[in-house]
């Protein structure tokens, strides 16, 4: 009986093995279909779903659609698709089975492979829910990936709506602001239109009432001349008519007083030559008394005489001896060894408080202004010769040559006296008129010049007068005897004297001359910067420091005190403005610019130096300077033609 059961059992069972063969459902409502127990090959072969579409984030998965039912091709088959051949077949195989010997041992093993099977349908079962797990756990995933793209996604969104609302807002800023300027840029035309009409207006208006001041001055003015021409007509008619009067009576004062003055000098006379004849008259009878006065009046004449002559041969012979020769016009010596000695100690005093002043100013050259490069170039020499005098070595010689005017002459004496020597200034010129003379007084000045105890700076101005080429045809015999003296007495190096010649045109000069130069220094005219420093120095000399004279014993007794000049708004810039002004003037003429200025100054009523007269003088001389250059440039031109 109990095989009987299991074996109806197992009958079911193929049945419903067949029947699920035939639907291809799946079991656990999973994606596989497992094969029944039929042992065919089709059965084997597991049946998979196609997998479902994935939803858009945060949709459930639609549910699949049911299968269609399966066509009933074979007429044997119910209409639900059963067919009951298999179940035959399986009632049949199980018959032949329970006729079989061995058919214990085949439901025993149909047993095992039915639990082995479920035991692998229930470890797919639980594949099946892990794979389902991790399917969720990815969807979850993609889910969230999903949310997080569109948060960034609605993020850049917001953030681009906000750019784009701010590009907006400013464009209609700019825009505003556009309209603005240009509303504003309008208002202003506008009111500058108006503001040149009010002008235009006013300047009209006060146009007419200058042109109505100006006729009523003219109405004024002639009513006043009419009325001086009729005075001074009826004041002359007066006058006239009283000199008429008085006329008569002066002219018979005059008479009266000329009678009684001619009266008076004939009186005078009259008496003066009764003496005068009364003295010759009683000399002329007595003869002692005109032997006696023949005698003296012929000693004191003869007397007289020998003095005069005597004085003048002892005199010449002193200045011949002692004296300073004559060829020079200016020297530190004096021109006796004897004559000078209290204004040598003070200018010694006063040269060490123009060292404290110059030290004190910046300067160390003294009133001399040059470029800082030439002022070095000397400092530097003045040292050298002050160490060469120390030393007992000859001296060098030096050629100043430059346009007139630009502190060569000041040069050599500030040279001089930086370098301790003497000095002595000459010039070319007065060698010539000495004609044979010159040789003798060229001589003459060498030896003078060697008895100098400290060393002697022997400054020839103009030296091309006499210094020029002996090969010149205008060139006199004793002009050449002159520098052929001078040549000689230069012939060797000195250490008494230093030899400094001056020329603007250092061409000219003999080239025996030239050898005889140890230093050329070149002095050109001042620049912007040096007349600047002119400028202010002939400012404070001419201006500032104008009329106030020196204290004297009488000066202040029998002169009247000068009037001080007042100097108002006259700044740095404006005098560096003159400096620009005046290029191409020299030391000289802007010292006689400041000269100018001080007579402009002089002659006004205020005696006050204001920029306005300031710059009206600099323009003057600036443009008698141009006009100078203009003629001196014609007259060049017409010489070469």
């Amino acid at each position: 009986m109990a095989k009987t059961t299991y074996a109806m059992g197992l009958i079911s069972a193929i049945a419903a093995s067949a029947s699920l063969s035939q639907d291809r459902s799946a079991y656990a409502d999973g994606p596989f279909n497992f094969p029944p127990f039929s042992s065919s090959p089709a059965a084997s072969v597991p049946h998979t779903s196609p997998p479902a579409q994935s939803a858009s984030p945060g949709a459930t998965a639609n549910p699949e659609p049911s299968a269609p039912k399966a066509r009933n091709d074979n007429p044997r088959t119910s209409s639900s698709g059963f067919d009951p051949e298999a179940l035959e077949r399986g009632a049949k195989a199980l018959r032949e089975i329970s006729s079989s010997s061995h058919a214990k041992k085949a439901f025993e093993v149909m047993k095992k492979q039915e639990e082995t099977r479920q035991v692998e349908l229930q470890a797919k079962a639980a594949e099946f829910k892990a794979m389902q797990a991790q399917a969720e756990t990815e969807r979850q995933r993609v889910i969230y990936d999903e949310q997080k793209k569109l948060a960034q996604h609605q993020a850049q969104t917001k953030s681009q709506m906000a750019r784009y609302e701010d590009e907006l807002a400013r464009k209609r800023m700019q825009a505003e602001n556009e309209y603005q300027r240009a509303r504003n840029q309008e208002l202003v035309k506008l009111q500058e239109e108006s503001s040149i009409r009010q002008e235009q207006a006013r300047r009209a208006t006060e146009e007419q009432i200058q042109a109505q001041r100006r006729q009523t001055e003219r109405e004024k003015a002639e009513i006043e001349r009419e009325t001086i021409r009729v005075r001074a007509m009826a004041e002359a008619e007066g006058r006239a008519h009283e000199a008429k009067l008085a006329e008569d009576v002066n002219r018979r004062m005059l008479v009266d007083r000329a009678n009684a003055e001619r009266e008076k000098w004939i009186a005078a006379i009259n008496t003066t030559f009764d003496h005068i004849g009364g003295g010759l008259k009683a000399i002329l009878t007595d003869q002692n008394k005109l032997i006696v006065a023949v005698g003296g009046v012929t000693a004191l004449a003869a007397g007289i005489y020998t003095t005069r002559e005597g004085a003048k041969v002892i005199w010449s012979y002193v200045d011949r001896i002692l004296g300073q020769p004559s060829l020079i016009r200016e020297s530190s010596r004096g021109k006796y060894p004897w004559s000078g000695l209290l204004s040598r100690v003070m200018s010694t005093v006063s040269r060490g408080s123009d060292k404290g002043s110059s030290s004190k100013n910046g300067n160390g050259f003294g009133d001399v202004i040059l470029h800082p490069s030439l002022q070095k170039r000397i400092q530097q020499l003045a040292t050298a010769t002050a160490n060469t005098k120390s030393h007992q070595a000859p001296f060098r010689n030096m050629l100043f040559y430059g346009p007139p005017g630009t502190g060569k002459t000041m040069a050599a004496r500030e040279l001089a006296r930086k370098s301790g020597l003497d000095y002595a200034l000459m010039t070319g010129g007065d060698v010539a008129p000495l004609g044979s003379q010159a040789v003798t007084k060229i001589h003459q000045l060498f030896d003078w010049a060697k008895k100098s105890r400290k060393g002697l700076l022997l400054f020839i101005d103009e030296a091309d007068a006499f210094l020029c080429e002996r090969n010149k045809t205008y060139m006199s015999e004793a002009q050449r005897s002159a520098l052929n003296a001078l040549l000689f007495r230069t012939g060797d190096q000195s250490k008494d004297i230093v030899l400094a010649l001056a020329t603007n045109r250092p061409g000219d000069l003999d080239s025996a001359v030239g050898d005889r130069i140890d230093e050329v220094l070149e002095f050109p005219l001042p620049g912007e910067e040096e007349r600047f420093k002119l400028l202010k120095l002939y400012l404070e000399k001419y201006i500032a420091n104008a009329g106030m004279r020196k204290s004297g014993l009488f000066q202040n007794v029998f002169k009247g005190q000068q009037k001080k000049i007042e100097v108002k708004g006259l700044t740095d810039d404006i005098v560096r403005e003159a400096a620009a002004k005046t290029e191409g003037f020299s030391g000289r003429e802007i010292a006689k610019l400041m000269a100018s200025v001080q007579a402009a100054v002089y002659g006004s009523e205020t005696c006050v130096l204001d920029p306005s007269l300031f710059r009206e003088v600099v323009d003057y001389k600036v443009a008698e300077h141009q006009q100078r250059r203009k003629l001196a440039g014609s007259d060049g031109g017409s010489v070469q033609n």
